[in-house]
């Protein structure tokens, strides 16, 4: 396992419910090929807080990676909800074109 990992592990242990945490630590599990840990942190972020933006396109990637078509559709078309209710035009953008890639 990677020092960062450790750290942001050590980090979450402090603060289990920092979303930034949360979402640098799947970051880390998948670069190191770890899906599922990765999933579920973002998916734990994205119950707790639906406005973390960043973990909607990071989740739906990954569901897209392992073949999970339907479900990555299901979170580009949350995270497109979710930033527009931001105001996060940038968000926004790089959601509906990965959407679009997978629909169209």
């Amino acid at each position: 396992m990677s020092e960062r990992i450790e750290k942001l592990k050590e980090f979450l242990l402090a603060s289990p419910g920092d979303n930034f945490v949360q979402h640098a630590l799947a970051l880390e599990y998948i670069k190191l090929g770890d899906d599922a840990a990765a999933r579920t942190l973002f998916e734990n972020v994205l119950s707790s807080s639906p406005d973390y933006i960043g973990s909607y396109y990071h989740l739906a990637k990954l569901l897209e990676r392992i073949g999970e078509t339907q479900l990555a559709i299901d979170w580009y078309e949350k995270g497109m909800t979710a930033a527009k209710k931001a105001g996060d035009n940038h968000a926004y953008n790089e959601l509906q074109g990965a959407y679009e890639d997978l629909t169209m």
